[in-house]
């Protein structure tokens, strides 16, 4: 990172947070067109990949999974409950666990994990070695971040 020499003073522009921000962005606008004629949002999409992944799991563990707290993820898995896509029952050994499972019309959408990864692989250039280079760095970045000194010394 470029930092103005004068003042220790980095701007927008060379600041990592504001380049993951703007990719966020541009992930959720590239994402926006494969999902919608499914009826899905991005963070739905992601629910459905841990579903197909796990064929089942309690709320808490998605939460986990997706690093959402319940406050985000329980509208959403209601949302995706009244449009079909998954059912929520309380789990019959421990019923403070609530499961999500997958529908009929949820595994239906399975094909479309494929279809996505691939239009999204062409958009960042079509080749397997930098995408998966960058996913790794992000993840190294990201578990740093929330191993940070200045978190751990406020909890």
């Amino acid at each position: 990172m470029v930092m103005n020499k004068d003042s220790g003073f980095a701007g927008l522009d060379e600041q990592l947070c504001f380049a993951v921000y703007a990719a966020s962005h541009a992930f959720n606008a590239a994402y926006r067109p494969l999902l919608q004629p499914h009826g899905l949002t991005y963070p739905q999409f992601l629910v459905l990949l841990v579903l197909w992944e796990k064929g089942s799991c309690n709320l808490n563990e998605l939460g986990v999974r997706l690093h959402l707290d319940s406050g985000t993820l329980t509208p959403l898995v209601k949302r995706m409950e009244a449009a079909g896509l998954v059912h929520r029952q309380r789990s019959r050994e421990d019923e403070r666990h609530l499961l999500v499972k997958l529908t009929d019309r949820g595994e239906e959408l399975r094909p479309l994990s494929r279809t996505v990864r691939k239009a999204m692989l062409c958009a960042l250039g079509g080749q397997v070695e930098p995408v998966l280079k960058l996913r790794e760095q992000l993840m190294n970045a990201t578990e740093q971040l929330r191993a940070a000194p200045h978190l751990n010394a406020a909890k």
